[in-house]
């Protein structure tokens, strides 16, 4: 699988007249080679070049720890913490000639100490941005991410359908949220990506995080909730009745509830991803509450909580099979409340998927 990965990106190197690409640690880096690390205070710099076999520059600490399959295939160059890394780096880049070559890098993710000890060791290469092509590759997932993704999907809603149970009036925000959490590694999730849980009017704000203000009766409740497994995100948001809620939050719930059905009906092979968003648009702005719909309808979604392709006006990226994205639309009324419904969707050869499969129906608690 990671052959073939790296077959492609030598060959869009080839494509683009660039020399090689480096990466630090981060999605690419694992979806290219299964390396799963996180950055530091003592850099990582994986090499990609357009010819020759990859090498990595890292901390002997972590370079121990290397699979077997990855030390056979790469060259190594690993530095202790008395030596520090810049000799490893320069070793690497007179090894594979870097000096004066067109270099892509992943400016989303590279940080300025990385640059600068790339800069110092290659002398005059020139640095290019490099992620719309990393992007590109992982656009479109195969069935064993999309397996991955299910699974991150079953793992969430599991966590999710606990958690609302057991919510009663008086339980704070973050005591949902620090109990949801448990709930999806007591389901097998590799990691927790995100959770948003916010009653009453605070669910005005739709990137709200968890506060101390308990639940009350006539609060909605929107929990915004994604499980990590294999790597791969889930990405679901359900919003809930404490009891009876106002008779406007009843109304703009079942719009935003048809909302997320004429945008999840609007993904199909072909269709631009800002027609997505349109769809969904639509039904809020028939209804009125079009001012009050302040954000995209979705993502991508993967490796990343957020990757293109991004479902918004303007963007007219044709929408192809293996393609994963989200469909969230959302009204939000100032000292009312919010309403958001948001469900995980992937193009397939005729038609679109929806991944996740918890109820719709607005569910009192």
């Amino acid at each position: 699988m990671f052959k073939d990965r790296l077959r492609k990106l030598v060959s869009l190197l080839s494509t683009w007249k660039i020399d090689g690409v480096v990466l630090v640690p981060g999605p690419n880096l694992r979806y290219l080679t299964g390396i799963n690390m996180h950055t530091s205070e003592r850099p990582t710099l994986a090499f990609f070049p357009a010819q020759g076999a990859p090498a990595l520059v890292l901390p002997l600490l972590e370079a121990q720890g290397l699979p077997e399959d990855v030390r056979s295939e790469v060259h190594l160059f690993s530095y202790t913490d008395e030596e520090g890394p810049q000799d490893a780096v320069a070793a690497a880049a007179a090894a594979l000639q870097l000096s004066g070559k067109r270099l892509g890098v992943e400016f989303l993710h590279m940080r300025v100490m990385e640059l600068k000890r790339l800069e110092q060791a290659a002398g005059d290469c020139h640095i290019l941005a490099f992620e719309a092509f990393l992007q590109e590759l992982r656009a479109c997932k195969d069935e064993n991410e999309l397996e991955e993704m299910r699974r991150a999907v079953r793992i969430t809603e599991e966590a999710l359908s606990s958690t609302i149970a057991q919510v009663r009036p008086g339980q704070t925000e973050q005591e949902i949220a620090t109990e949801l959490r448990l709930a999806m590694f007591r389901a097998g999730a590799e990691d927790v990506a995100f959770v948003i849980t916010v009653a009453g009017p605070r669910t005005a704000s739709p990137h709200a995080s968890a506060s101390s203000r308990p639940v009350q009766p006539g609060d909605v409740l929107i929990v915004d909730c994604g499980a990590v497994y294999g790597g791969y995100v889930a990405d679901i948001t359900r919003t809930f009745a404490i009891g009876e809620i106002p008779a406007e939050l009843e109304d703009v719930y079942a719009v935003v509830k048809a909302a997320n059905e004429a945008g999840r009906e609007a993904a199909r092979p072909g269709a631009r991803a800002q027609d997505v968003d349109r769809a969904a648009r639509q039904v809020i702005m028939e209804a009125g509450y079009g001012e009050y719909f302040i954000h995209r309808t979705g993502h991508g979604l993967g490796l990343e909580v957020h990757e293109p392709p991004y479902i918004v006006e303007g963007n007219e990226e044709r929408l192809r099979p293996g393609m994963t994205f989200t469909v969230e639309p959302g009204i939000y009324i100032p000292g009312l409340g919010g309403v958001r419904i948001e469900d995980d969707v992937v193009v397939t050869v005729s038609s679109s998927e929806t991944l996740t499969t918890h109820p719709r129906d607005l569910i009192h608690l």
